[in-house]
């Protein structure tokens, strides 16, 4: 599922095919088995520092046993993630030493041309005040089947999401 595909149709993220930084599809079947949590990043938000610093944290340490973290950069806060897709976006977070996963094509999160996967993780966690997104690093965390567990917000240490994820692997 992607482009215009109906999310409503969706059962669980392995129903859609995104695409990475380079532009080559990726179903997220190929996630299927392990704990997900995904992403909205920024470079240039107040937030970026730590979060970074905190999803390769959890990168490092849940990795081997069964979190992949993925991340969807997006521009729709203060353009905040200026950086490109492909080199630019690698080249970017190298240089902020930010291991944080897997990353893909930049997308928009909320509105009439919100990708669909977004809109099925809205819909199925919804937020405080309704389903939009409120800043970058909203985060989503996916069980083993797919389904959308919990949605944390944009201010939510990564650190903070430990012991959701431990229950989960």
């Amino acid at each position: 599922m992607s482009g215009n595909t109906d999310y409503k149709s969706a059962n669980s993220i392995y129903d859609f095919t995104v695409k990475d930084t380079h532009g080559e599809e990726v179903s997220l079947e190929k996630y299927k088995g392990n704990v997900v949590l995904i992403v909205n990043i920024a470079s240039q938000c107040g937030l970026t520092k730590n979060n970074y610093a905190k999803l390769t944290v959890l990168k490092e340490k849940y990795g081997e046993q069964g979190l992949k973290i993925l991340n969807f950069p997006c521009n729709q806060f203060g353009s905040q993630m200026p950086e490109s897709d492909g080199e630019p976006m690698v080249c970017h977070l190298r240089d902020a030493k930010a291991d944080i996963g897997d990353v893909f094509q930049k997308v928009d999160v909320n509105g009439k041309d919100a990708h669909p996967l977004y809109n099925f993780l809205k819909e199925k966690q919804k937020g405080t005040l309704g389903n939009g997104i409120k800043w970058n690093f909203t985060k989503f965390l996916v069980n083993k089947e797919g389904i959308p567990v919990n949605r944390y917000a944009p201010t939510t240490d990564p650190m903070d999401i430990s012991k959701d994820i431990e229950k989960l692997l």
